[in-house]
């Protein structure tokens, strides 16, 4: 006979406490990601072109007979050696070439981050993504060319009434145009998209501060004089192949795990081939004025130059050695003084960066190509990969760079103040003159 308490132990089992999960209509989800069953990033990834194993035909069939390890090594070094030959070239057509180079190299790199993040997050239907990424891009570029033309072309931007009306109103065109940008991009958003488009969003502004903000500074550097450009570049270059180098002939012990063939034995002596050959390097270039020169508007020629009286860092000097190097070099009847440009030293710095921190952009680019499950950004460099395989490390040095001139070496030139003058009106440039000449007349510098 059932009691009770067994009546309420089945009205229990019976009736659950709680109410079943409601289905959310389709109509009201507010994205797809809540609505569509995904597919896997490998998928999604499969489009992205991948260079690293890429093999011209003609260069596939010399190069059969070869084990797949050395023939890759092979394409590798034969890719290397014209990019280094293109470089040089590059060089010796000056440094407005350099500059159209840099912006060739990062709207090549940017698109190459933009195609990734419209593969991984691609869906039918989604507005505007493209056409949104490149207007912020163009954006940023008015923004910082702008910024370098106002800077360094003002003497021959003030001689044109509009390139003086752009310059003077040149952040709020940048503004402008920004905000262009940014109502286009609420204006296109879709309902059941939110979460991708804010994605694709973030993934924009991502790589304009990894591409085109960092190439602002590659233009800075070489304003100052192309060896703050060519030096730090050949440095990423010389670490890489020699880590490259080391690694591939003596590398046992692994490095990190981001990149499993990356060894402590190529670090190592990446690191010390790029002190050794970047005293070398720099030595070289600090005798030449075309290196070492910044490059400046001159009025009287109406035509950039690149002579200048150099810097005392790119003059030679001497200096004692220590005093037990001293005793040695007495020893072996050297001389007590070595003479040195002070460039040299700067130069370590430059070395110490590059072959220990410059790294950390390629483990960083490594991490990021894991994410989402490709081995190359592309393929436009057979035996290399994508453009941003080769100037990862490029970008994080270049702030180095940028940031290393400014704390130890920029000064304010006559010429950079001259520039700016010139921007003013004429009314303030007499004001300016009639306050200089009473300030040096009553320092007794000059006579009433």
């Amino acid at each position: 006979m059932a009691t009770e308490g067994d009546s309420e132990l089945r009205k229990r089992v019976t009736e659950p406490d709680e109410k079943p999960e409601q289905i959310v209509p389709s109509s009201e989800i507010d994205s797809d990601d809540d609505r569509l069953p995904e597919q896997s990033i490998e998928q999604r990834t499969k489009e992205i072109p991948q260079g690293t194993d890429q093999e011209p035909s003609f260069l596939h069939t010399l190069l059969s007979p070869l084990p797949p390890r050395w023939r890759n090594w092979v394409i590798r070094g034969i890719f290397t050696w014209l990019m280094i030959g293109l470089f040089c070239l590059i060089i010796y057509i000056g440094p407005l070439a350099l500059i159209f180079t840099t912006l060739l190299v990062q709207v090549w790199c940017f698109k190459e981050i933009i195609n990734i993040g419209y593969s991984v997050y691609r869906m039918h239907g989604l507005p505007w993504f493209r056409s949104l990424s490149w207007w912020f891009s163009i954006t940023s570029n008015y923004f910082f060319y702008g910024e370098s033309v106002a800077d360094y072309f003002s003497v021959i931007s003030s001689k044109s009434d509009i390139m003086r009306w752009l310059i003077a109103y040149h952040r709020f065109t940048s503004f402008t145009m920004y905000i262009i940008g940014f109502v286009w991009f609420v204006l296109s958003l879709k309902k059941k998209y939110y979460m991708r488009q804010f994605s694709l969003f973030a993934w924009t502004h991502v790589a304009l501060l990894i591409v085109v903000s960092q190439s602002y500074f590659i233009i800075f550097n070489i304003f100052h004089g192309m060896i703050w450009f060519i030096v730090p570049v050949s440095m990423i270059v010389i670490n890489d192949v020699m880590a490259y180098m080391f690694g591939f002939f003596l590398g046992k012990t692994p490095l990190i795990q981001l990149s499993p063939k990356k060894t402590w034995e190529g670090f190592i002596g990446g690191g010390i081939s790029t002190i050794l050959l970047g005293m070398i390097l720099s030595y070289v270039l600090c005798q030449y004025p075309y290196f070492v020169c910044p490059m400046e508007y001159s009025e009287a020629e109406d035509a950039l130059k690149y002579a200048c009286d150099a810097s005392p860092i790119f003059r030679p000097q001497e200096y004692s050695l220590p005093e037990t190097l001293a005793n040695f070099s007495a020893l072996l009847g050297w001389r007590k003084t070595v003479t040195m440009y002070p460039f040299v030293f700067h130069s370590v710095a430059l070395s110490l960066f590059s072959s220990v921190i410059g790294p950390f952009g390629g483990f960083f680019a490594s991490g990021f190509k894991r994410a989402f499950k490709i081995k190359d950004f592309g393929d436009v460099i057979p035996g290399h990969g994508g453009m941003m395989d080769r100037f990862d490390c490029q970008y994080l040095m270049a702030t180095f760079v940028t940031v290393y001139i400014n704390t130890f070496i920029s000064e304010t030139s006559p010429q950079k103040l001259l520039q700016k003058v010139y921007m003013l009106k004429p009314e303030q440039q007499l004001q300016l003159y009639n306050m200089l000449q009473d300030s040096l007349i009553a320092r007794g510098i000059l006579q009433p």
